[in-house]
């Protein structure tokens, strides 16, 4: 496992630590959750992903591939 430091502003940093109190979950799942919430996966997750609906579209490899890139970036509004 890695560990990161990030910095945030005081207010949402306080809001974090409230909301994972009242859930009762750590400041860390919260964060993982939101990545993965917001599409951010690890390489064998996404690849998995994009072999689904390859095989369900039935698209070439790497038809499926580009797409995917231009969706992510679509999303992420990059280049």
């Amino acid at each position: 496992m890695s560990r990161l430091t990030i910095t945030l502003d005081d207010d949402l940093h306080r809001a974090l630590k409230e909301t994972a109190a009242r859930q009762g979950r750590s400041i860390n799942s919260i964060i993982e959750e939101s990545l993965i919430f917001r599409g951010i996966r690890d390489r064998a997750s996404a690849a998995k992903l994009v072999e689904q609906a390859r095989q369900k579209a039935q698209m070439r490899e790497q038809d499926a591939m580009e797409l995917a890139i231009a969706e992510t970036r679509k999303v992420r509004g990059s280049k």
